[in-house]
């Protein structure tokens, strides 16, 4: 049975040809469907926080406005760390991610004290990365265009305005919004 398949798919004849179409069709569907489930699956934050290393990041994100406010809309991980503007940033987010599973490996911020000695090189890395893209997982939920000066404290209005003029992006003012500042952090 399993001989007359192998030469049916291996014959010439336009019966092989639409076989073989069919299964590299299916293939691809689960494969893509399986890619696709493993991105959905990584980009939630159960799955982020679910190293015990994570646990220093955590427990600050949980005091912040991202974590809990009186609108109710929680900001995870991922809103701030995956680029969502591009199906190919997104997978090579996911693709230098691993560079953080070699590091959990090898234990190098198993502690929370070698987490705080890392803390400001980590914070450093993803400034830069919210710079070059302009602060647009930021600018995912909040937008100059729909800011409401006249409703936000004076002093905050007027750095948002002067920022939106100097051409600022988000995390030029705003590190340490969802995480503390590194200890050896200064201020530029």
């Amino acid at each position: 049975m399993l001989s007359r398949f192998w030469r049916i798919l291996r014959s010439p004849s336009k019966f092989g040809l639409g076989v073989l179409l069919i299964t590299g069709t299916l293939c691809g569907i689960l494969l893509l469907g399986g890619f696709n489930y493993y991105i959905s699956s990584t980009n939630t934050l159960e799955f982020c926080t679910s190293c015990h290393e994570m646990d220093t990041v955590f427990q600050e994100y949980k005091k912040t406005i991202h974590y809990k406010n009186a609108s109710g809309v929680r900001a995870i991980c991922t809103d701030c760390h995956v680029p969502h503007h591009s199906w190919t940033a997104t997978v090579a987010r996911k693709i230098r991610g691993t560079n953080e599973l070699f590091h959990k490996i090898i234990g190098t911020i198993s502690t929370k004290e070698k987490f705080e000695a890392h803390r400001l090189e980590l914070a450093q890395k993803v400034w830069k990365e919210m710079e070059e893209r302009d602060s647009r997982e930021c600018r995912n939920c909040h937008s100059y265009a729909t800011m409401d000066f006249n409703e936000q404290p004076k002093f905050a209005a007027r750095a948002m305005q002067k920022g939106l003029k100097e051409g600022k992006t988000c995390i030029d003012c705003h590190k340490g919004i969802a995480h503390n500042l590194p200890k050896d952090y200064k201020e530029p």
